[in-house]
């Protein structure tokens, strides 16, 4: 496997840390790291609410890298709940392809980490509307 992917899955899981914050939040359940333009990478967990307040880790981890002045995305991984690893949902994608509609596609997203399946962001989101 790449070494980036092993590092991106080790500091994802390493800001994994689900916990009930109150009776309407809880956070932590699932962890995402972001590999930007410049090699940083950015982590962000997901939160999630009784309402439409929540977001999700992948929108976290982005979110972190816009405040720190970088906005190319190269690779994006996300750990789900039971360890395994997964796509982005759509509001997710959709960020992704508005932050870089010329390059979205070339974005490299792990599918599977123990098969060491991935996919690109333009396999995933062939005819988007931009």
């Amino acid at each position: 496997m790449e070494q980036i992917w092993v590092q991106m899955y080790e500091e994802a899981k390493a800001v994994m840390n689900a916990r009930k914050i109150s009776d309407y939040v809880s956070c932590g359940e699932v962890a995402a790291a972001i590999l930007s333009g410049s090699g940083k990478i950015y982590t962000g967990i997901c939160v999630d609410t009784c309402s439409t307040l929540g977001i999700c880790a992948e929108r976290n981890a982005i979110f972190n890298m816009l405040t720190n002045g970088e906005n190319e995305i190269k690779k994006v991984l996300a750990i789900l709940p039971d360890g395994t690893t997964g796509a982005p949902c759509g509001a997710c994608r959709e960020l992704m392809v508005q932050l870089m509609p010329e390059k979205y596609k070339e974005v490299q997203i792990m599918l599977d980490y123990e098969k060491e399946k991935t996919i690109t962001l333009g396999e995933l989101t062939p005819e988007w509307w931009i």
